[in-house]
């Protein structure tokens, strides 16, 4: 299993970026969390296999309707714990 870290800017707040996220990796099986940061930035972790992961990058690129992705920041690396499953961070 891998890990995908993104940080996702631009119109991300209040346009049900994190619900959306969460329904997604909960459809893919993917394992994690999102959050939206203090700076306005979305942060999501995601924990599946690489096909599945290269999937919801591409997703978080785009988001949901009302979503205007500006700049993703990405890091793979092996996992550094393990979830059970996807969850919303307040």
């Amino acid at each position: 299993m891998e890990q995908l870290h993104i940080l996702i800017s631009g119109l991300v707040q209040g346009v049900f970026f994190r619900q959306s996220t969460q329904n997604y990796a909960k459809k893919h099986l993917i394992k994690g969390f999102v959050r939206n940061l203090d700076d306005g930035r979305v942060e999501a972790l995601f924990q599946a296999d690489e096909k599945t992961l290269k999937k919801a990058l591409i997703w978080c690129k785009k988001g949901p309707e009302n979503a205007r992705v500006y700049g993703v920041d990405v890091v793979w690396s092996e996992k550094t714990k393990d979830y059970d499953s996807f969850s919303i961070r307040y």
